[in-house]
């Protein structure tokens, strides 16, 4: 597995890998959450490409097999999403990219949010010492759990 920072408004073949991916692993959130409204699955290339947060990739050749985002502030860290192509699954992919974001926060507290029922994902936040605060329905019907990894 390589690692790589490369940001998608600048490559396009990175975008549109990137969307790829991102339709894949978040079609099998959708399936977990029981609703296909996750905003990820509705996002386009423009979108994705206008977001101007921080981006780790993990590649396994020339393809891309995983991703996470985040934003950083003087004071914290927030995961944006963590993305895995599903024929990379089980391969301590997101455990990775996690833990390098992790390390790279130095100190300051890191919150992220996953869907509620999306039990793969809150099992790789609660192993990495995340815990959970608080529930909310984004949008109506679909419940999300936010969590907290102090500093």
């Amino acid at each position: 597995m390589i690692l790589s920072s490369p940001d998608p408004a600048a490559d396009p073949h990175v975008a549109a890998a990137l969307l790829r991916l991102q339709r894949t692993s978040y079609a099998r959130e959708a399936v977990l959450v029981g609703d296909e409204r996750i905003s990820p699955l509705l996002e386009d290339e423009i979108g994705l490409t206008a977001w101007r947060g921080r981006w780790l990739m993990a590649w396994d050749g020339v393809q891309l097999v995983g991703a996470i985002a985040w934003w950083e502030t003087d004071d914290a860290v927030e995961i944006h999403r963590v993305m895995v192509s599903t024929s990379a699954m089980r391969r301590g992919i997101a455990s990775t990219l996690l833990s390098r974001v992790l390390a790279s926060a130095s100190g300051r507290p890191v919150a992220a949010a996953t869907g509620r029922a999306n039990q793969p994902a809150v099992a790789l936040y609660a192993k990495h010492g995340f815990r959970a605060e608080s529930d909310e329905q984004i949008p109506p019907g679909i419940w999300i759990t936010r969590f907290r990894h102090a500093a």
